[in-house]
């Protein structure tokens, strides 16, 4: 029997906004889930070159973090993909890391720091 791979606890890090990517022919799976009001506000946000209208490119920060829709905070996952509570950190590290891939590559910053962070393989 070979051992389970290590799961740590999902924690964003800074600088990354990967998530922030909204390109609506590159989330096709996070739109689905979202209800139609959702929906419209999801599409409402996204910028000419797929990026949220909000994610400042620079300092790689959301403008209005505070303010940011439910459908953008991680912590709804669970009920947005009818996840388990107890396999939220594992599916949310999943979903992350995805996403970095797709954006700054495999051998990225990004995807370096969030591994580290979330103690993962």
């Amino acid at each position: 029997m070979s051992p389970k791979k290590k799961t740590g606890k999902w924690q964003c890090i800074e600088k990354c906004g990967a998530c922030c990517r909204l390109a609506p022919n590159e989330r096709q799976e996070a739109i689905a889930a979202l209800s139609q009001p959702d929906q419209a506000e999801y599409m409402a946000m996204v910028a000419n070159d797929g990026w949220c209208k909000h994610f400042n490119k620079v300092s790689k920060k959301c403008m209005i973090y505070e303010q940011r829709p439910s459908f953008c905070k991680v912590s709804n996952l669970t009920s947005l993909f009818r996840v388990e509570k107890n396999q939220f950190d594992a599916f949310a590290i999943n979903c992350c890391k995805e996403q970095i891939i797709s954006i700054y590559g495999p051998k990225s910053q990004q995807l370096k720091v969030f591994k580290e962070t979330c103690s993962t393989n």
